[in-house]
């Protein structure tokens, strides 16, 4: 066989038979030698993770793209941002002028409380006082929760 043709035959070889042994999850250890699998990155306590997010949502230079993603990104977390985080992110809609995104803001928020009734009314009431300065109202003043 020319070269080309080992190289093909390699190349078919992986992708039908080899692809599923790459793939698979193999466990951190083995029964004779037990190795641990520890991360040795920092761990970020919550302080440091609300004050990171309120950092981010609080540049002055922050775009439509930059809040977006950030939003993105922070929903995506498994959890409900801080009332802290949620003020940041809903002045930074004010300094763009951008009432539909803290809108969506608010909708993501009641979405990501789930079957948690509780935390969306404790969250706006958190953020009534920011609310009422920025003029924002919420999705339940605008009707949407009966559409």
């Amino acid at each position: 066989f020319s070269p080309v043709g080992k190289m093909f035959r390699a190349v078919v070889r992986l992708s039908t038979s080899g692809v599923r042994s790459l793939a698979r999850i193999r466990p951190c250890y083995s029964a004779p030698l037990a190795s641990r699998c520890y991360s040795h990155a920092k761990v970020e306590t919550d302080e440091e993770f609300d004050a990171r997010w309120v950092t981010y949502f609080s540049k002055p230079d922050i775009d439509a793209w930059e809040l977006k993603k950030g939003m993105n990104t922070l929903i995506g977390y498994d959890l409900v941002p801080e009332a802290k985080i949620l003020d940041s992110a809903l002045r930074a809609c004010r300094r763009l002028n951008d009432l539909a995104s803290a809108i969506r803001i608010l909708e993501a928020v009641k979405d990501k409380s789930g079957p948690h009734k509780d935390i969306y009314p404790y969250l706006i009431q958190e953020l009534q006082p920011t609310l009422i300065e920025l003029g924002i109202s919420t999705p339940e003043d605008l009707g949407m929760d009966k559409l």
